[in-house]
């Protein structure tokens, strides 16, 4: 089950309460889930109880306590957990089961993953300064807008409505995708630190990760294809060895040489990044805020530079299914990291 699946099972249970006149609300045109919060549990949590409970003139954990049952009993539904004040915390019955759809979701739609209609229709006027950065972080916004439905267009004069803390100094001889960067990945109130550090093929920056992650994924598919095999979604198998997460001082090469076990039924470090992106886009689209988008990516390089060292067979070893499935995983963080690299204006190579 992806999480727009699950999505459309929550707002089902909501629309069955509302048909059994358990609740008397309108039926919201979407239902959105996210990954747990702080004290939350399970794979997804919703707040639509907190939502629904004003209109429909109940305390949100009585909202969430009719529609528990409706949603444990859906296909693909191992429990259904109230938390808080009525948080709806949700487990699936296979996380294997969940990162399969995941990249089919991803795999079906491409760089359009994540797109949605948060912004539909709606006409976004940016006036920005006559300045580098705010020009910059204009031009990735309109970008950002677009992919909710929504369209922006940037003017110059008053009064100013997008001002972030401009860049102390001329970015340009950092290049072009560096400067991007270095004017886009900090919040707005952050002074950018325009410095040769975004330069360094190092692990301590974080564009070199980003770049590198999409780079080795790139080169996973090409020495797949001589291999002779492809990718296709399905479990990664019984129990997998991932490398242990990278820390800011260690060479890129020395994160991967340290393996351990990830069983079955553990989620996938790379599930809650990828499911997370639709969600970050949303935000980044609202709050005209490409930073947010710039600081996902690194989330989806960091929890995918450790995986891809399993992904292609080693020495004598065949290629099987599994593999066939750790590629397709490897590829849809690819498409994640290209796609919002291209938002943000920046190349995604295919060699690094």
């Amino acid at each position: 089950m992806t999480p727009v699946e699950l999505s459309r099972t929550v707002l089902h249970a909501v629309r069955c309460a509302v048909e059994d006149g358990e609740l008397s609300v309108t039926v919201p045109e979407r239902v959105v889930v996210t990954e747990p919060g702080p004290g939350g549990c399970g794979d997804f949590a919703t707040n639509v109880a907190l939502q629904l409970a004003r209109p429909a003139g109940q305390p949100p954990l009585r909202v969430a306590e009719i529609l528990l049952p409706r949603i444990a009993g859906a296909d693909g539904i191992r429990d259904v957990v109230v938390t808080g004040p009525g948080f709806l915390n949700i487990s699936l019955e296979s996380a294997a089961d969940l990162v399969t759809g995941l990249v089919r979701e991803i795999r079906d739609r491409g760089a359009a993953y994540g797109y949605g209609d948060a912004l539909a229709g709606q006409g976004v006027v940016l006036r920005v300064p006559y300045e580098v950065r705010a020009e910059v972080v204009a031009d990735a916004v309109v970008r950002i807008v677009a992919t909710q439905g929504g369209r922006a267009t940037v003017e110059h004069g008053e009064p100013v409505n997008l001002r972030p803390v401009p860049a102390p100094e001329d970015p340009a001889p950092l290049g072009p995708d560096a400067s991007r960067w270095a004017l886009l990945h900090p919040a707005p109130h952050d002074r950018p630190r325009i410095t040769a550090d975004h330069l360094v093929q190092r692990e301590s920056n974080p564009l070199f990760r980003v770049r590198y992650a999409h780079a080795r994924i790139r080169s996973l598919s090409r020495n797949a294809a001589r291999l002779g095999f492809t990718a296709e979604p399905g479990p990664l198998h019984a129990e997998q060895q991932l490398d242990r997460g990278p820390t800011p001082t260690e060479p890129v090469h020395a994160v991967m040489a340290t393996p351990r076990t990830i069983h079955p039924h553990t989620p996938h470090p790379l599930l809650p990044p990828l499911t997370n992106h639709p969600r970050i886009l949303t935000a980044a689209a609202t709050h005209r805020a490409p930073d947010r988008l710039a600081r996902h990516l690194v989330d989806v390089a960091d929890a995918a530079l450790p995986f891809l060292p399993c992904v292609l067979p080693r020495g004598e070893e065949k290629p099987s299914a599994a593999h066939r499935a750790r590629l397709a995983l490897a590829e849809a963080a690819g498409t994640v990291l290209a796609g919002g690299l291209s938002l943000l204006g920046i190349d995604a190579p295919e060699h690094l």
